[in-house]
């Protein structure tokens, strides 16, 4: 096998393009250049990033598959619609969650007070800051 091109090299690792380059960066995958100066992948180092060990499948807690894994159990206590938005509060154990979703969602789960409903959370950032009283446990 020749080497294969950037685009070739990552759809064959299951990554980015943008990832193979900051491997590049980094010195965790060695690429050549052809005659256009473009970079190219060895067969080699696809073979060897491809024996990587996997990472192992988060564990289903529910019937339905995704990539986020906390998923709450519990019951809509709430649901506010106002517009096109709602506002649904959810007793997940000890936990109250408010979630905010359009009037179609409400719609399309029946959400009432007393469905029973999962809360699949998945967040990106979560911004904390000391309470009014300046002590951290406030």
């Amino acid at each position: 096998m020749s080497d294969l091109s950037m685009g070739e090299a990552a759809r064959a690792l299951g990554v980015s393009v943008d990832t193979l380059r900051r491997w590049d960066g980094a010195g965790k995958l060695a690429t050549t250049r052809d005659e256009r100066n473009r970079r190219r992948v060895p067969a080699a180092e696809v073979e060897r990033l491809g024996r990587r060990p996997r990472k192992r499948a988060a564990p289903a807690t529910s019937s339905v598959r995704g990539s986020a894994r906390n998923r709450m159990d519990g019951v809509v206590r709430s649901v506010e619609v106002d517009g096109v938005m709602a506002l649904v509060e959810v007793q997940a154990g000890p936990f109250t969650l408010v979630a905010a979703v359009t009037r179609d969602a409400v719609e399309d789960l029946a959400l009432e007070e007393g469905s029973p409903i999962t809360a699949v959370i998945k967040s990106t950032m979560v911004t904390l800051e000391q309470g009014s009283t300046g002590h951290p446990m406030a």
